[in-house]
């Protein structure tokens, strides 16, 4: 048993796990699933086709970009988002490579 990591995660996976957490939520889930290959949406678009309000969008969206699960852009007056397929990639990565290390 690897005792390292009994009180504390290992600063990569502090990183990793604000991404677990906001996509632990099922509407953030249906957030994310809206967006087509390399599109941006905003909120307005997202709340438009959400069973949710705009607010709780805005909301949804603010936790989704601070984990790095989306990222954004103010052009004017729209804030636009995109899957931020880095920061995904980067995490799912490092959740395989530790799972073949240690499988």
């Amino acid at each position: 048993m690897k005792k390292d990591y009994s009180r504390s995660l290992p600063p990569e996976w502090t990183e990793m796990s604000r991404i677990f957490v906001a996509l632990g939520d099922e509407h953030r889930q249906r957030i994310l699933l809206l967006f087509e290959p390399g599109e941006r949406l905003n909120a307005g678009q997202i709340a438009e086709v959400s069973t949710l309000g705009q607010s709780t969008v805005s909301h949804h969206l603010k936790i989704l970009r601070e984990a790095g699960v989306l990222a954004s852009e103010k052009i004017g007056r729209e804030v636009w988002f995109w899957i931020n397929r880095d920061a995904l990639e980067s995490t799912l990565g490092n959740v395989l490579d530790y799972l073949k290390e240690n499988a």
